[in-house]
């Protein structure tokens, strides 16, 4: 059984079809008014009724035959019915399908850019590192204008989704306008084949940045089915290495599989911590989510998480979860505010129904949807600081002094979580023996 980007796969549980063919219902402008019989209000049947004469009429009259079989007429229907619920809400055709389940696998075609609809408009909410989009300068926030020439005003998400989307090697062009400069630009990108490494850049911090302490980085870039081993492995090496605290770096992660975020968590809370819970309208979508058990446990070193407005959905329940349980001080700026539910129901012909059934809640019960997590540290990026960052993570050729010197110039985000966890140890420190004498 598969699992969603963000809860889990239901396959099948329940679906409803409408069967219109010639020989199941036959209404049209000719033929007479069917018998009405009273139901119960809300019951939908004369509703279906008229969705099925509606079709009818198109299939009867419509100009271009080619377009109304019965196939694309409810494919269209469907579409339009889940993208009026909201923004994460949509109809999916096989194909579409299996690109969301590549998704979770890390592995996908087109551009690297998460998109979402924010006030109407189609906006990023994540470049993903090493990804076309990335490497252009494309940033958080950023709001696309055009594809291809063609206004996104009146596109739906999914429509967008699959104009981004697309064969490796096939060009495409984007108009942006970046609402913190409100500069429009143009960007002609070349869509690739994307392999995801879910967890990047442990390492000890170069000691110019951290002075006598060994302080361990790591990035998640998205929460997938390997990133929770991926990642136990990398505090593995840290620790070997002697690492006393972590730079946890969660910005521009888009979320993911929310199981994964979980059992990340578990790497720093004990067993059976309750870290977040959703809460819908059906009973069967109120759960508390824990930590899991047989975890390796670790020392309870200082921990800082940094965070921006690219951190989103599983980003922001970690980040949610280490704040309000007082595990981690939170840099940064205030995440995405994507904190909703979407269960995916497989129908039969290999489409697939994916709607928001529940929203997520913070150990403190702070819903996460259109508020985000809001750090402890306030620090945010200029434009100019932001490029910087993004070249610092996708240039490879940098070297390690000037990596330095970029970070110490340009990444305030890190150098204040830096700063953070330095003031943690110095007064452990200086404490320590203080309570040593209190001991004896």
């Amino acid at each position: 059984m598969k699992r969603s980007l963000s809860l889990r796969l239901v396959s099948p549980i329940l679906y409803a079809v409408v069967l219109l063919s010639a020989g199941a219902i036959s209404l049209s402008a000719a033929d007479p008014e069917p018998a009405t019989t009273p139901q119960k209000e809300d019951s939908g049947y004369s509703e279906i009724a008229t969705l099925a004469k509606a079709v009818e009429l198109i299939r009867q009259d419509y100009v271009d035959s080619s377009k109304v079989s019965y196939h694309d007429l409810i494919y269209a229907a469907m579409k339009g019915m889940l993208s009026s619920l909201d923004p994460h809400s949509q109809f999916m055709d096989p194909d579409d399908f299996r690109d969301m389940q590549d998704d979770t696998r890390s592995r996908f075609n087109g551009l690297g850019v998460e998109v979402a609809l924010r006030d109407g408009l189609l906006t990023v909410v994540t470049p993903m590192e090493d990804t076309p989009a990335a490497k252009a300068g494309i940033l958080a926030g950023d709001q696309i204008l055009k594809i291809n020439g063609a206004s996104t005003e009146k596109m739906n998400l999914q429509d967008a989704v699959e104009v981004l989307r697309g064969e490796p090697g096939q060009k495409i062009n984007l108009t942006i306008l970046r609402p913190s400069t409100k500069e429009i630009k143009d960007y002609a990108l070349e869509r690739k084949e994307i392999k995801l490494a879910s967890v990047k850049g442990g390492k000890l911090l170069d000691p110019a940045l951290t002075g006598p302490f060994k302080v361990g980085y790591v990035r998640i870039v998205q929460f997938n089915e390997p990133t929770a081993e991926e990642f136990s492995k990398t505090l593995d090496d840290l620790q070997k290495q002697g690492m006393q605290a972590l730079v946890l770096d969660l910005r521009n992660n888009p979320g993911g599989l929310l199981n994964s975020a979980v059992d990340v968590l578990g790497q720093f809370l004990p067993p059976n911590t309750k870290v977040v819970s959703t809460q819908g309208r059906a009973e069967s979508q109120k759960h508390d989510y824990s930590t899991p058990v047989g975890v390796k446990e670790r020392p309870r070193f200082p921990l800082v998480v940094l965070v921006n407005q690219g951190s989103a959905s599983g980003a922001e329940i970690v980040a949610g979860a280490l704040k309000d349980l007082h595990r981690a001080v939170i840099v940064g700026e205030t995440t995405f505010g994507k904190g909703s539910v979407q269960n995916v129901m497989q129908l039969p012909d290999g489409s697939a129904l994916r709607f928001t059934t529940a929203k997520y809640y913070t150990p403190s019960k702070t819903v996460i949807q259109g508020n985000g997590v809001a750090p402890n540290i306030l620090v945010p990026l200029t434009p100019e600081q932001e490029r910087a960052v993004a070249t610092l993570r996708n240039n490879d050729k940098i070297g390690a002094s000037e990596a330095v010197e970029m970070i110490k110039s340009k990444d305030v985000q890190l150098m204040r979580g830096i700063d953070a966890l330095k003031g943690v140890m110095i007064y452990a420190q200086q404490t320590a023996p203080k309570i040593n004498a209190v001991k004896k």
